[in-house]
């Protein structure tokens, strides 16, 4: 049984106003900045294995006790299936406690590198890393050593000359300190606070090079009041504000408060006490309604399938899948990894294994439970049951065979050659699957992630469409969704990239660039030395009517060239940079499955900025209608080997779902 609390009535959050505006605008004390806040996170390439995980967990566990007990620690393990070394260590100016939070908040950050193999975490308390080799002697980086001059108090007021010289002379003291004084100073100079801090597993030459190379690189934020070099060794600040804590420190200035200083100092100390209370009290009350809405969230999935026959006990799974042994896996991506498993009464189930329970794991797990749980169609994958009583979270789906349509085009072993007749199957079995996604069954729902490798072969190679993780839906009354950008590179539709404005329009876009993709065997999204993508190929021999040359030339010419020219015809059509232009998949279906249906010309598709892709960035630019927009991504969980990712607002938060 629950309590139930009354939300914080007006006047308490009016008086919370008042007291803010009084506590900064009629005493500005010099506070600690929050210790939690990120300075830099930097990631190494998306490569690990199912095994790199559970070895990433214990060598965090280990570094947590090592933290509690002596504010930072160190520990390796180095096997034949995964090497993980860690280090964490909070700055010396810290309490144990605020250790003890920076390191939680740091800990429950780094998980988003993974699955790269690497990963360092900057926070203004403390530093968190983990690595494939013994990284604990490095001082310097050329590579990922970087410098963050952002600040929120913009440039330094005064003499730009005199605040340069000051700033200068305070980090090459508190360089020269922190050398003898075994890698930790902190010091205060004519209004600027500085910290230098070397890890402890760094020598004290490796500790006095990195420091010379943030002292060299830091002054190129001047003139900003503040900056931080993010060494591989090491870590330094500056800024106009007193950050640290303090326990230990060096500033010249006049001490001593008069009587009525100090007594205005205790009695400001009760307001903000009291203010702080008021705060936390309202803040403790956010954070206990969302616990419950997630406790909500499963507990509805818990009592829903607790009492139907998509319920599966753990331990059944587990025995299924021989205790995911490796050879059971086939297959792996962001959200976790699947593996191929036999039931008790011999019926053979794929059992998807999710790495971790967060808010987002809730959010997509419920999402994709309550979609399709009661969605059948020939042509869409099977969701059997699921399991969330046991020490991690699993889905039960129907086992398809012959894995993705990305191995049988991509893969370098490639199963087998695709024939005309299979591709042109596969096309329309594909289309028919999104065409009931999207008003065949109760709900109107868009996938957002049509991909070759989201679509499975069964034995006799028909579709299946697969991963509903990102899928959603909305009322039949409604034009379109807006919502956080999730997809992958190059099936994404412009218009949901650049506007977030989602419609099932965009899955016939990513219908479309799939159709290419089968057709021709290439990848949208991969170049040849030209920097020319799939869609502009096509579309340029579309002009020159010259469509049949594009088609795979494993085929060998074998393919009816009217029908196959038709299919790329309406790729191109589904792949328009226009919305209204693109046709629903009901009316892709008639196109494919009727010889007289009428199909008309398509208009030019957008061009994928080719430069910025093929450079490996994650940073995407689409032209269309003669202008274009940057937007950066950030990876997300897929199901599948092909990435993808969600985007995020520009204040770092995603988007919330409104539906117009």
């Amino acid at each position: 049984m629950y309590m139930h609390l009354s939300p914080p009535n007006f006047p308490i959050l009016q008086w919370i106003m008042i007291l803010t505006f009084f506590m900064i605008h009629i005493f500005p004390l010099a506070l600690s900045d929050p210790r939690i806040s990120e300075a830099g996170l930097f990631c190494g390439l998306p490569q690990s294995t199912s095994s790199h995980l559970p070895v990433f967990v214990k060598v965090m566990e280990v570094i947590s006790q090592r933290v509690t007990a002596s504010k930072w620690g160190n520990y390796a393990i180095n096997s034949t299936n995964a090497s993980v070394y860690g280090l964490a260590q909070c700055y010396g100016d810290l309490s144990h406690d605020d250790c003890l939070q920076c390191y939680a908040a740091s800990r429950t950050r780094l998980p988003r590198c993974l699955p790269a193999f690497g990963g360092r975490i900057f926070l203004d308390g403390c530093f968190l890393r983990y690595d494939n080799y013994g990284f604990f002697n490095e001082s310097v980086d050329a590579a990922l050593d970087k410098v963050n001059c952002n600040s929120s108090l913009g440039a330094a007021s005064g003499v730009d000359l005199d605040f340069r010289k000051n700033v200068e002379e305070l980090i090459d003291n508190v360089t020269a300190r922190a050398v003898v004084n075994g890698g930790y100073a902190v010091m205060g100079n004519k209004g600027v606070f500085g910290l230098a801090e070397c890890w402890n597993t760094v020598s004290t030459e490796g500790c006095r090079a990195c420091l010379a190379k943030a002292n060299r690189e830091i002054r190129e934020c001047l003139p900003s009041s503040e900056g931080r070099a993010l060494n591989a060794g090491c870590y330094m600040r500056y800024s106009t504000v007193k950050f640290f804590s303090n326990q230990s420190q060096e500033i010249n200035h006049n001490s001593g408060l008069s009587k009525t200083g100090a007594t205005l100092a205790i009695s400001l100390s009760v307001v903000a006490f009291c203010m702080l209370s008021l705060f936390a009290g309202h803040a403790a009350y956010g954070r206990w309604k969302k616990r419950k809405q997630a406790r909500n969230n499963l507990g509805q999935i818990s009592y829903s399938y607790n009492k139907s026959n998509l319920n599966f006990k753990y331990e059944t799974l587990e025995k299924a899948t021989n205790y995911f042994h490796p050879s059971r896996k086939v297959g792996q991506g962001g959200a976790g990894s699947v593996y191929r498993g036999t039931l008790p009464n011999g019926k053979t189930v794929a059992v998807k294994r999710l790495f971790f329970s967060t808010r987002q794991w809730v959010d997509e797990f419920f999402n994709e439970v309550n979609l399709i749980s009661g969605i059948e169609h020939k042509n869409l994958v099977k969701l059997l049951g699921c399991s969330i009583e046991g020490p991690e979270s699993l889905l039960v789906y129907e086992f398809v065979p012959n894995k993705s349509l990305e191995q049988y085009l991509f893969d370098k072993n490639k199963i087998k050659i695709l024939n005309w007749d299979e591709r042109h199957n596969i096309i329309i079995g594909t289309a028919e699957g999104i065409a009931f996604l999207h008003g065949g069954c109760k709900y109107r729902i868009i996938h957002r992630d049509i991909k070759c490798s989201n679509v499975l072969l069964d034995e006799n190679l028909y579709p299946k469409i697969a991963d509903f993780g990102l899928a959603r839906c909305f009322a039949a009354d409604k034009t379109h969704l807006s919502t956080g950008i999730a997809g992958t590179l190059g099936y994404m539709a412009p218009e949901y990239l650049v506007k977030g404005q989602l419609t099932e329009k965009a899955d016939v876009y990513s219908f479309g660039v799939l159709v290419l993709e089968l057709v021709c065997a290439r990848k949208n999204n991969a170049f040849d030395d030209d920097s020319v993508s799939l869609l502009q190929t096509v579309w340029k021999l579309y002009k020159t009517d010259r469509l049949s040359e594009s088609v795979d030339p494993n085929l060998e010419g074998d393919f009816p060239e009217p029908e196959a020219s038709k299919v790329l015809r309406i790729g191109l059509l589904c792949a328009q940079a226009s919305v209204a232009q693109r046709p629903s998949m009901v009316e892709v279906v008639r196109m494919l499955t009727e010889e007289n249906c009428e199909i008309p010309e398509p208009n030019q598709p957008p061009f994928l900025n080719t430069n910025a892709l093929s450079g490996g960035s994650t940073r995407s630019s689409y032209s269309m209608n003669s202008s274009s927009s940057n937007v950066v991504t950030k990876p997300e969980p897929s199901y599948a080997s092909t990435e993808s990712f969600s985007i995020q607002s520009s204040d770092g938060q995603p988007r919330s779902e409104e539906v117009s």
